[in-house]
């Protein structure tokens, strides 16, 4: 009983570093296509991703209220529209 007690504390002890290590970041995966308007009226701020660290495509991550999130490409000419929009509503 106290070898299988011991087996089983050694084990979850090896597996504590590989569990902590497989956290992932709030990453964008893919980029929206479009958005309505009545959605692009609800965004309330954005963030960059940038291709550093977890992150694999460069984003712009639009957060709307109720804290709901949708990616843009920043290439894409509707999502500088949205940034400067969001910045104007914010008087930056």
């Amino acid at each position: 009983m106290k070898t299988r007690a011991l087996f089983l504390l050694l084990l979850l002890a090896c597996m504590y570093p590989s569990l902590a290590q497989g956290t992932y970041e709030n990453c964008c995966l893919k980029y929206a296509n479009e958005v309505k308007n009545i959605v692009k009226r609800r965004v309330v701020s954005y963030r960059l991703q940038h291709t550093d660290g977890g992150c694999n495509i460069p984003a712009i991550v639009f957060t709307l209220k109720k804290s709901k999130t949708f990616c843009g490409d920043p290439q894409k000419q509707w999502v500088k529209d949205l940034m400067t929009t969001v910045d104007k509503k914010k008087g930056n």
